[in-house]
């Protein structure tokens, strides 16, 4: 993946579905490179969001990287149906997974970037016998299943814990925070060691969401100068 960091991935789950066109396409004049997609099966979190079809509707709606991520019991059974969408990448929780090497590959098969996903109470170390074949990390901020929850303050610890784990592994995976990141908290999260910034509520709450997502990449640029 090839992308000038860090990454705003603004949360299609907190957008208006009923004009789920227009929502992406003011992400899209703002020049948005990545769009997030929260699939919710009522299961494995408390609440049901969308399928594969709506991924298929948003990607006919643009050019940006589809990153979807799947909060769903036997995300293995689905696989092949979002990748076939449009999906570009796939994140799967390491809670849902009891074969999550057999899952990673099975989503490298589709040809496609794997991503493994972490609850707020799931520690690190569940993780680190993949840390040398995902593509991404997902550390959750709230605890999901609904969108415009506050941001889980322990989450900056666990940030800076997994990129000293990264660089002493030497591996490549980018580190995503999926949660209440706003304009607020946007800069500490991105120097706490966050690549890409799920933002739901914060870009489409906005009354203007291109001059919004604008704002929040400044913030996260910010950031980036002070890393911690």
């Amino acid at each position: 993946m090839d992308f000038k960091l860090p990454i705003l991935a603004p949360s299609l789950l907190a957008s208006d579905y009923t004009k789920l066109g227009e929502e992406i396409e003011k992400c899209n004049q703002a020049d948005t490179k990545w769009l997030h997609c929260d699939i919710m099966d009522g299961h494995f979190v408390p609440n049901i969001s969308f399928g594969p079809k709506f991924v298929e509707a948003a990607g006919s709606c643009t050019e940006a990287f589809l990153d979807v991520h799947l909060m769903i019991e036997k995300p293995d059974q689905y696989i092949e149906a979002f990748a076939d969408v449009g999906a570009n990448q796939i994140t799967v929780h390491q809670e849902t997974c009891p074969h999550l090497h057999r899952t990673i590959q099975n989503i490298h098969q589709q040809g496609i970037t794997a991503g493994v996903a972490l609850n707020p109470a799931t520690s690190l170390q569940a993780i680190e016998p993949v840390l040398d074949i995902v593509d991404l990390v997902l550390v959750m901020s709230v605890n999901p299943g609904f969108g415009g929850q506050s941001f889980i303050e322990h989450t900056y610890g666990r940030l800076q814990k997994l990129r000293k784990m990264r660089d002493e592994l030497g591996a490549g995976f980018l580190i995503e925070v999926d949660g209440g990141v706003n304009l607020d908290n946007i800069s500490k999260v991105v120097s706490s060691g966050a690549d890409v910034l799920v933002a739901g509520s914060a870009v489409f709450n906005a009354k203007n969401i291109p001059k919004r997502i604008e704002n929040l990449r400044e913030k996260a640029q910010a950031g980036k100068g002070t890393m911690v």
